[in-house]
């Protein structure tokens, strides 16, 4: 995402992906047309901690980070645990959720 490898994001994003940010929730256009515009820049990702659970075909992960992003031109500082909600069909992993929820603590 901070690359802005748009191609490369479509084909991990599920076609029924939904991604929840502070401003919203968008769709996978929505997702890679806000990435591709640089409406928000993801500029550093401090990974503090990670898990993954796996449920049969679905794997979900959380990761607590401090993200540094530029949004709307105004660089931001934020801390968040991210969401990731994959789903494995035909043998294959993509990504059908992402949620930012910002923690109340730096």
């Amino acid at each position: 995402m901070s690359e802005r490898k748009v191609d490369t994001l479509a084909a991990l994003f599920n076609e029924k992906a939904v991604f929840v940010h502070m401003g919203g929730t968008m769709t996978k256009e929505n997702e890679l047309n806000v990435i591709k515009s640089g409406a928000i820049q993801y500029k550093q990702a401090d990974i503090q901690e990670t898990s993954v659970r796996f449920i049969g075909n679905t794997a979900i992960l959380l990761n607590k980070i401090r993200l540094v992003a530029v949004v709307g031109g105004n660089e931001v500082i934020n801390p968040f645990v991210v969401t990731e909600v994959y789903v494995k069909e035909s043998g294959k992993w993509t990504l059908g959720s992402m949620s930012f929820t910002r923690l109340l603590t730096q």
